[in-house]
């Protein structure tokens, strides 16, 4: 029997807002989509050539984990106590006001959401054309493709974003295990022995390079926290806290196995002089078909990953259009589709002006570093947030509160203060771009500001 609906969702459906559609396992397959992309099968070899031993290698990614699932047991208090499709864009407003929170939306309508897809569509593209090579722009081909393809999917409705999604995430984590398998169970040992006791020419502290490969350790977990942005569309509430938990514990047990699988067959040395650590795994046992099922594990990884950020991160361009005049035609909510169409619309267009910009102009690796530091900022700001959401609201009901609470959020915000500190002392110049993103934006806010004041009153 059909469960009656709550106030708040027969208002909702009454003025064509997003509708709880969602169960569990969707936000669950949408999360882990987000975060398992390729960084997983290229960051590796990074992580390893920064860390002084196995124990050093396996202990900073267990961390990586256990760091992640602290900031999600804050976004899991903040998704629930402030269920709506702005996510970090609602929590920021909240806590800080509407400035701020523009000044977020613009951050990722401009850089954040949009780079990410055009560096995603790269990625699938330079594995799909090891697959079946289109030409001299074979990969920015593929790119566009994948754009346009997966935006069509979400403009088609939420339904149709999750099917695609659960069935691209069932792939790519069988993906992931075949790697696994492959290393630990179908070579023997005296293919892997030498290479896995490879030791390093000379010993290193354990602290060496430790810094750097947790910050590649880190961005490879990065984009769980994107799935509080179809808190307003589950069916249960809390089902968010749980779908975060799950999919952070079932991240971290695939990336410790498939770690595992790397260095038993490749060692730390082997792993370090590789950039395609588990095309190596794979060409052990299958020879040349293992490269080839290695390019088809990443592109659909790729595909996973832009699918998932095109669906939330369209959410809160959605959000921005419904509180700001100037962006109002983003703040149409497609009621028979139940999907923001004109927000999917704009951002597939900026997309796929970036993957252009990389084309011809080979802006790509900049656009990639001048993301970071204002993403680690903002992340920063929405944990400092929960504080300022517990002092402000402090008779909300909350259906989940974070445990260990100062503790725990402080973790979280230290955690972010410390990425945000590492992407500006490695990313350089790229950083300045990222604040002129920010600058423009907030001229943006001042034109708006003015021109509202300046409007006769209705």
């Amino acid at each position: 029997m059909q469960q009656p609906l709550s106030p708040e969702q027969q208002s909702a459906r009454r003025e064509g807002a997003p509708q709880p559609a969602l169960s569990m396992f969707d936000a669950t397959a949408l999360i882990v989509g987000l975060v398992i992309g390729a960084g997983i099968f290229r960051l590796p070899s990074l992580v390893a050539a920064n860390t002084a031993n196995e124990w050093v290698f396996y202990g900073v990614w267990l961390a990586g984990g256990l760091i992640s699932l602290i900031g999600a047991l804050c976004y899991a208090e903040l998704a629930t106590t402030y269920p709506n499709a702005g996510g970090d864009y609602y929590f920021l407003q909240r806590a800080f006001g509407r400035h701020f929170s523009f000044l977020f939306a613009w951050a990722r309508i401009a850089v954040i959401t949009t780079g990410s897809i055009a560096v995603l569509g790269y990625t699938f593209g330079d594995y799909a054309s090891n697959l079946l090579h289109l030409g001299p722009s074979s990969s920015a081909i593929y790119a566009a493709l994948a754009v346009l393809a997966l935006t069509a999917v979400n403009v088609a409705g939420i339904r149709g974003t999750s099917g695609t999604q659960n069935v691209l995430t069932t792939v790519e984590v069988f993906g992931l295990i075949a790697v696994t398998v492959t290393g630990v169970l179908l070579l023997a040992p005296d293919q892997t022995a030498a290479a896995a006791s490879a030791a390093p020419a000379e010993p290193r502290p354990w602290t060496a390079g430790l810094p750097l490969a947790i910050l590649f350790v880190l961005f490879t977990y990065g984009g769980w926290n994107e799935g509080a942005y179809i808190s307003a569309e589950l069916k249960d509430r809390r089902s968010i806290v749980r779908a975060l938990v799950l999919s952070i514990a079932t991240v971290t047990v695939l990336y410790l196995l498939i770690n595992h699988a790397y260095v038993r067959v490749l060692g730390l040395e082997g792993m370090a002089a590789s950039e395609t650590v588990a095309s190596d795994v794979l060409g052990r046992y299958f020879g040349d078909l293992g490269a080839k099922v290695f390019s088809f594990i990443v592109a659909v990884s790729a595909l996973t990953s832009i699918n998932a950020t095109i669906a939330v991160g369209a959410r809160s361009n959605y959000a921005l259009g419904r509180d700001w005049p100037i962006f109002r035609w983003l703040g149409h909510w497609d009621q028979r589709a139940d999907a923001p169409r004109n927000a999917l619309y704009v951002q597939g267009g900026v997309a796929l002006a970036l993957v252009i910009v990389g084309a011809f102009g080979g802006q790509i690796e900049t656009m990639v570093d001048y993301t970071m530091p204002v993403f680690w900022f903002f992340f920063m700001m929405t944990g400092v947030g929960l504080f300022v959401l517990r002092y402000k609201d402090p008779h909300t009901p909350r259906p989940f509160k974070v445990p260990l609470y100062p503790l725990t959020p402080l973790v979280f915000v230290a955690t972010c203060a410390y990425l945000l500190y590492s992407s500006l002392a490695y990313v350089g110049g790229g950083a300045q771009l990222g604040a002129g993103v920010l600058i423009a934006g907030a001229l943006l806010l001042l034109f708006n500001m003015r021109r509202t004041k300046t409007q006769p009153a209705q």
